[in-house]
């Protein structure tokens, strides 16, 4: 098939499609016209890709997976160690997206909101002290 069924069939863009093969994600066929030929096996390894790219993982990761899916004698412990690594990072995300709310909501809080022109927020802001604020109210 070609790379325009391919992307409709796995719902990635054919840019995507090309990215993947660039960086050896992927190595369809070629026919003896040059063109790309996709078989089912490579719209599966694109729709794993979505799904893995769409949880979070980086290229490199999917990439380990990947080379893990197409592996049979592999250890599930190794893919369940991406996985944890993941979720690991996802979490520490999660932490610090916290601590940036809790800042800001403290600086809005903060501002009055009125017609006169001191700001809580620029001050803070212009002050570098944000960092110190988020550890005070964390």
């Amino acid at each position: 098939m070609n790379i325009g069924e391919a992307s409709e069939r796995s719902g990635l863009p054919s840019k995507t499609i090309r990215y993947y093969e660039d960086i050896g994600l992927i190595r369809p066929d070629r026919g003896g016209n040059g063109y790309r030929d996709y078989d089912i096996s490579d719209v599966h390894k694109l729709r794993f890709l979505q799904r893995s790219r769409g949880l979070g993982f980086s290229v490199e990761e999917c990439r380990q997976l990947l080379a893990l899916y197409e592996d049979k004698s592999r250890a599930s412990g190794d893919v369940k160690d991406i996985a944890q690594a993941k979720l690991s990072e996802i979490d520490r995300k999660i932490r610090e997206m916290m601590e940036l709310r809790r800042t800001l909501e403290h600086l809005v809080h903060a501002c009055h909101g009125n017609d006169r022109p001191d700001c809580p927020i620029l001050e803070e802001l212009a002050e570098g002290s944000v960092q110190h604020l988020a550890e005070q109210h964390a």
